[in-house]
């Protein structure tokens, strides 16, 4: 399996999300909508995928994987929920690296706040 071309990744832009996240037990208390954008950095290049399904990373999956785990987790931090998502899909799938923007729309004033990881597994770093 040849490494992928740095520049071959795919993105999923501002997926909806669902977590108990907040400082308070109060903004805990129910699931707050979050979105994410996943990027990730497949271990196979694009060329080397041969139009199969079963040798690309499925961004699908991908999404599933993302949307099941952060809904499992409670914390009080977004800065902890996006870096746990980011070692999970590290773990979870074939790739070199990963990078996520979480966004949280809390404050009135602003259209959200946002938080971003890049993590990579231990061979790229």
């Amino acid at each position: 399996m040849d490494s992928a071309t740095p520049g071959d990744c795919i993105r999923v832009e501002q997926l909806e999300l669902f977590a108990r996240v907040g400082v308070t037990e109060s903004e805990r208390a129910n699931p707050q909508r979050l979105t994410v954008t996943i990027e990730i950095w497949p271990v196979t290049s694009f060329n080397d995928l041969h139009d199969d399904i079963g040798e690309a990373v499925d961004y699908s999956a991908v999404a599933a994987v993302a949307r099941d785990f952060v809904t499992e987790q409670r914390c009080k931090l977004v800065e902890t929920l996006v870096t746990r998502l980011a070692d999970h899909l590290l773990k979870s799938f074939p790739l070199q690296r990963v990078q996520l923007e979480l966004r949280k729309f809390v404050l009135p004033e602003a259209d959200y706040v946002a938080v971003v990881v890049t993590r990579e597994t231990a061979g790229n770093k």
